[in-house]
């Protein structure tokens, strides 16, 4: 059975956002106070992260440009802008990710809309060095795309494989054509080569790269530690296409598997199609997924995190492997929408807001990438 948010953040308020809650004391059901601090503000809707091995932050702004905050402060100019990105309603520069074996190879690989033939997706794989990126060399193209629904989330996976989410490009039919790459999960070789063993290598009416089908619009991709399971946040229908608002879900994804849209979505089922673990009505419009692995909030390990844009909050997941204990709302109404949300290096919980994207309502310090720190127990009186 699919369940719906419940438990209350203690100190959240409806209040509008605001650049200055840094001084905000909040705490969790458990018991956990924490308070956020800015890392950078004055962005353009920053889409993702990727920190390298020192530590510094890459993270992608929508309309093209890959920036660095460098020894915790932004670097002013852009570390690299997309020449062909295009931009548009939801769509632009999206992910970032680095190669697993970075450290050696330096390669740092974007996930982007760019107009040929329609609006497509690509991803591009450059090389990082002396603060630039170089050597751009294609590693898959010619995704469908559109303004709207052009996903996309394209990380490394525990086996080293490169995943990528797709949208539906607005076109429902194509979550179920699988000779389309549009509403589908993707595993590749980081060069951009299929695996041998993706589930439908040899299959006739299938497309070798795709993993799992009949997806929407995901932009959360994360694998949980220990199990290795991948899990997706899925945004739903809105009410223009006719079937409601909301059912917004987070997916656990296995290979070859059918996730069900359009012919199922939210708590909706049907034979040969899988349900999700969680769905959201109303909608929260889910951005962004990441699994919290850090030391400096202990009981947070092993916990599921996304970022809400509608729903202009984190949603907390406390996991058992594939069951759900118990969800919790984080900063509801205190910063607008949140898109991205990752575990850093240091231990910290990172997000950004996308109150600039045309459906905010930005303030002077907007966008913004933050972070949630730890505040001590107060001592007990002696």
């Amino acid at each position: 059975m699919a369940l719906l948010p419940f438990a209350v953040l203690f100190g959240c308020s409806n209040a509008a956002p605001t650049g200055g809650i840094e001084n905000t004391e909040f705490q969790t059901a458990d018991g956990v106070r924490f308070k956020t601090e800015t890392v950078a503000e004055g962005l353009e809707v920053p889409w993702a992260f990727a920190w390298l091995p020192n530590g510094d932050m890459l993270f992608t702004e929508r309309p093209g440009r890959v920036r660095l905050i460098e020894g915790g402060k932004l670097r002013t100019e852009p570390v690299f802008t997309v020449p062909d990105v295009e931009p548009s309603s939801e769509s632009g520069l999206m992910d970032v990710s680095l190669h697993p074996d970075f450290a050696r190879n330096s390669f740092v690989y974007l996930a982007y809309a760019y107009r040929e033939d329609g609006k497509q997706v690509k991803i591009v794989r450059y090389k990082f060095a002396d603060k630039k990126l170089t050597e751009p060399t294609i590693i898959i193209e010619k995704i469908p795309a559109a303004p709207n629904h052009a996903g996309t989330r394209a990380r490394f996976g525990p086996d080293g494989k490169l995943y990528v989410t797709t949208g539906d490009a607005t076109d429902w039919n194509l979550s179920q054509d699988n000779m389309s790459l549009a509403g589908k999960t993707l595993r590749l070789n980081d060069d951009g080569s299929v695996p041998k063993d993706n589930p439908f290598v040899g299959k006739t009416g299938y497309r070798p790269e795709i993993w799992s089908t009949g997806h929407r619009n995901a932009q959360g991709l994360a694998w949980q530690p220990g199990s290795r399971l991948m899990f997706q946040t899925e945004h739903g229908p809105s009410h223009f296409e006719g079937r409601g608002g909301g059912a917004d879900e987070v997916n656990i994804v296995e290979a070859g598997k059918n996730y069900g849209w359009p012919t199922i979505y939210g708590n909706r089922t049907k034979e040969g199609m899988e349900p999700p673990l969680v769905e959201y009505t109303p909608a929260c419009a889910p951005a962004s997924g990441a699994f919290y692995d850090g030391d400096k909030f202990p009981i947070w390990k092993g916990n599921f995190f996304l970022g809400c844009l509608r729903g202009a909050k984190i949603i907390r997941i406390v996991m058992d492997g594939r069951k759900v204990v118990r969800q919790e709302d984080l900063l509801a109404g205190n910063v607008g929408r949140v898109r991205e949300v990752a575990a850093g290096p240091d231990g910290y919980l990172y997000f950004s807001t996308s109150n600039r994207d045309g459906r905010g309502t930005p303030d002077k310090t907007d966008d913004r990438i933050m972070r949630l720190v730890t505040i001590p127990a107060p001592s007990s009186p002696r």
